[in-house]
């Protein structure tokens, strides 16, 4: 895929979760007439994830280790004094999955009004868990020659949670974005992963503890990596347009639809049209033209709904 593409899809999950991050803090909220507006800046709950940003931001100048974690934990402890949080607990038995467990209806899937949805559900997850891979990957540094080839390997195992979330019952289980937070502590091997997938198990048994960490205390540290993420957009050669642009519009689509996929997928649609009208298209290759085409085929069939 182009280089530029690969910036656009680092800063368009740094602008994603960005706009997360705010929602989360409440310094962002819905509007009827502009969509978004400032926030209530009385609540406490917003007091407190600016000044774990104002945090997490000095001890990371600082060069302090662990600034990440070090500002949830304080933002956290500071919510059961000025915010009201409460403690649930700290053990509790995961909840029962013989509801859902293998409850699958294949026939039904099947059947060919369902198909299209299945088709269109295919190539959201495809390309979101593609992009928030690729994204992370850039911003960890593994996106070279010599490493790409194990992005295969990522996939696959997306693939396999997938495929077991869905006989378990679960929303779909892919690559979340947040894991550019791990990137940004340090985070560059398989440790991390199998580090952090034991302690999700663990919180199978701790929910009620994980629970007393309320999500305005986790946004500090999102928008913190969010910013360090758009540094990428120096990368971008400025003085090529038809480079730019796909890569603003997949950038820029990701946040303000609320869609991996739909950024991707209007990012390369602009690539290829961009260089075929620019009489360029020999710089474009046959799989882009392929990826372009089949997202200009979803939009077309489903008119850009999910």
């Amino acid at each position: 895929d182009p280089r530029s593409m690969r910036i656009a899809i680092t800063v368009g999950i740094g602008l994603f979760l960005a706009i997360i991050a705010l929602k989360n803090a409440g310094l962002v909220a819905a509007n009827p007439a502009t969509l978004v507006t400032l926030g209530d800046l009385h609540k406490p709950e917003t007091i407190l994830a600016v000044v774990g940003f104002l945090m997490v931001a000095v001890l990371s100048a600082r060069k302090v280790r662990a600034a990440l974690l070090a500002s949830i934990l304080t933002v956290t402890a500071l919510s059961f004094v000025f915010a009201g949080n409460t403690f649930q607990g700290v053990v509790a038995l995961p909840p029962s999955i013989t509801p859902t467990l293998f409850a699958l209806d294949i026939p039904g899937a099947l059947s060919a009004g369902l198909l299209n949805v299945i088709l269109v559900l295919f190539l959201v997850e495809l390309f979101d868990a593609t992009g928030t891979l690729m994204g992370v990957a850039n911003r960890a540094g593994l996106l070279t020659d010599g490493r790409m080839r194990r992005l295969d390997r990522a996939l696959m195992a997306d693939s396999v949670s997938v495929f077991a979330g869905a006989l378990l019952g679960t929303s779909s289980t892919t690559a979340y974005l947040e894991s550019a937070s791990g990137v940004e502590e340090g985070g560059r091997t398989g440790l991390t992963a199998a580090t952090v997938a034991v302690l999700f198990l663990a919180c199978l048994f701790f929910a009620p503890l994980a629970g007393a960490v309320p999500a305005y205390a986790t946004a500090p540290a999102l928008f913190y990596v969010a910013c360090l993420m758009l540094r990428e957009l120096v990368e971008l050669d400025w003085d090529d347009l038809t480079e730019v642009v796909p890569a603003c519009v997949t950038a820029l689509l990701m946040p303000f639809t609320y869609s991996i996929a739909t950024g991707v997928s209007c990012g390369f649609i602009t690539y290829a049209a961009l260089k075929l009208l620019a009489g360029r298209a020999r710089e474009v290759k046959p799989i882009v033209w392929v990826i372009a085409a089949v997202f200009l085929f979803k939009f077309v069939e489903t008119g850009g709904a999910h």
